[in-house]
């Protein structure tokens, strides 16, 4: 197949949806496919690249959240549109709307990922707590893009269900994004002189509804808080917040983004790993941290997917509560011998989500666009 690509930001893989898609891409090529994209980016990064849309007051603030939005190119999008087989969008905004446009007018089949959840958008701007402005999101995307899209790809149960109740009646592909081979079980010594420490890592953005601050509580609450590091891998507008609760409470934190080959590395030499966010629409940060050998404990959040890859209780924790992570986190330390055990269990868990199983089951989803059009075109055709 020929498979195009839209999304407003695919070259800087500097956040999590950016990183699963050019996975996603690479995987397709080692299918066979060929695979072109529409995004932003550098001079020769792709044949069809769109120029920044700048957004007047908020734009620090999007570049803050490691995002970019795309400022449509009609006549661009018509030609990758007319040299594709099928059109994968994978975000609700301008870029993909104008392309689904097009699609449409050409009769040229198309799907739609569901990557962006309200509630990462309404932290973002302090307003994380209200309901109401989430729910307005969802049908804003879907009055905007969705509602023209027969077919969406839905990396989690949870996001599948949030849709649903928000009125998405299309047809509903809940398929994982999928976990890069290269993160399996791997475990490496610790760097000299950290031999009796504990390092207690956290993958991700450093915006608000990760909460990485609730670890830095935890942890200071804990009863080993002396011989505990926390690692925070990621970037973003929260860092310098972070890093001055850190010193206030007086607890050892290193936070610095990281490349695939120096996260892998830092992933076999930690103890445990915490994923505290009250918004997540699957966590492959969390995933990949797992699927390493490292347990889990994980915010018990309404709004997240990722408590589904908690094995029982004690990888979970109450949503914005380090009284109780600072429990969890004393029982692994105080049993190792079981923590031990549950790190090849969760090892087991990651096979689950091969990312090679994973772009299969979106090939079909591509596949199965393309039969509807031809069967539609054809119908049309006859009449």
């Amino acid at each position: 197949m020929k498979i195009l690509l839209v999304i407003d930001q695919f070259f800087s893989a500097n956040n999590g949806m950016t990183i699963s898609s050019r996975r996603f891409a690479q995987k397709l090529g080692e299918h066979g496919h060929e695979v072109r994209i529409v995004s932003t980016g550098s001079q020769g990064d792709t044949e069809y690249l769109m120029e920044k849309q700048y957004i007047p007051v908020f734009d620090s603030l999007v570049s803050a959240q490691g995002m970019t939005f795309a400022k449509p190119d009609d006549e661009i999008l018509r030609r990758a549109i007319t040299w594709a087989d099928v059109i994968h969008f994978l975000v609700p905004f301008a870029l993909s709307r104008h392309g689904v446009n097009i699609a449409r007018e050409m009769g040229k089949p198309y799907t739609a990922a569901f990557h962006v959840q309200p509630e990462n958008i309404t932290s973002s701007i302090h307003l994380g707590w209200a309901n109401l402005i989430s729910a307005g999101i969802y049908r804003g995307f879907h009055r905007y893009f969705y509602r023209y899209c027969r077919h969406i790809h839905c990396p989690s149960r949870y996001i599948a269900g949030e849709m649903r109740r928000h009125g998405y009646r299309e047809t509903l592909h809940v398929i994982s994004n999928g976990i890069d081979p290269d993160f399996k079980y791997r475990r490496l010594p610790k760097p000299a002189g950290s031999d009796d420490r504990f390092a207690i890592l956290t993958i991700g953005r450093l915006s608000i509804e990760k909460r990485q601050d609730i670890l830095i509580k935890a942890v200071a609450r804990s009863a080993y808080r002396d011989r505990i590091d926390i690692m925070i891998a990621g970037q973003g507008p929260r860092r310098e917040k972070l890093e001055k609760l850190a010193k206030k409470l007086k607890v050892p934190v290193n936070i610095r983004f990281y490349n695939k080959t120096d996260l892998l590395d830092l992933i076999a030499t930690c103890d445990l790993y915490v994923h505290a966010a009250s918004a997540e629409i699957e966590a492959m940060s969390c995933m990949e941290a797992f699927a390493c050998g490292l347990v889990p404990i994980i915010a018990n959040s309404p709004k997240s997917a990722t408590p589904q890859f908690a094995l029982d209780e004690r990888s979970l924790f109450r949503v914005n509560d380090p009284e109780d992570l600072a429990k969890k986190i004393d029982y692994w330390i105080e049993h190792e011998d079981e923590r031990k055990k549950m790190e090849l269990e969760y090892g087991r868990l990651a096979e689950k989500y091969d990312l090679d199983v994973c772009v299969r089951q979106v090939e079909d989803m591509f596949l199965e666009a393309i039969h509807e059009n031809e069967t539609q075109v054809k119908s049309q055709a006859k009449a």
